[in-house]
């Protein structure tokens, strides 16, 4: 289900998430990647989200669904868009930056889902593990799996998520499609 990244990996790609918005708090862009001598996982298309958090809260989180990128070039721009293009907030500061903790969520390929009706697309969430994505006409949203931390009913999941995309949670959607995706999660410790 989910991908395992040797510890070097890991590391990097956080080394690489937060050294892309230190570069974007001079330069106003993502950090330059190079390819060269990394390991074949991380020069693999993946989809990624970095999250930023300042004591615990969320301070940023942008991402991509669709691999089109190398995976550490994919964090290095998930991150400067998370610090700075999060339209939910305001750009991270110098002063704010050692006391974010970043996250990294690389995801799998997207799985369709099929089912009749919303209640039997509940029956097909495995809370704690999936992430989601819903899609009815031109409205679509996301929650990744860790949203299932404040969310931990799979009714009060989609209701929450229905609103993200813009519908009504309390009508069924028509022509509701979804899929679920798995994530190997990366995060700084609290320590740094």
């Amino acid at each position: 289900m989910d991908e395992s990244y040797p510890p070097t990996d890991r590391e990097l790609m956080l080394a690489t998430a937060r050294a892309s918005i230190e570069h974007g708090l001079v330069h106003h862009r993502p950090a330059p990647v190079s390819m060269k001598g990394l390991s074949p996982a991380l020069t693999a298309p993946r989809a990624t989200f970095v999250t930023l958090k300042m004591q615990g809260d969320l301070r940023g989180c942008i991402g991509t669904l669709r691999a089109v990128k190398p995976l550490l070039e994919d964090v290095a721009e998930r991150a400067y868009e998370a610090a700075f293009r999060d339209p939910r907030f305001d750009p991270v500061t110098r002063e704010e930056l050692p006391d974010i903790r970043l996250s990294i969520s690389v995801l799998t390929p997207p799985e369709a889902l099929t089912f009749k009706d919303e209640k039997e697309l509940l029956k097909l969430l495995v809370p704690g593990q999936d992430g989601l994505i819903i899609e009815a006409g031109n409205r679509k949203a996301t929650y990744l799996p860790s949203v299932w931390e404040q969310l931990r009913e799979p009714a009060a999941f989609l209701s929450n998520l229905k609103h993200k995309a813009g519908l009504d949670p309390r009508l069924p959607a028509t022509g509701l499609n979804a899929w679920r995706y798995h994530v190997t999660e990366i995060r700084e410790t609290e320590a740094g």
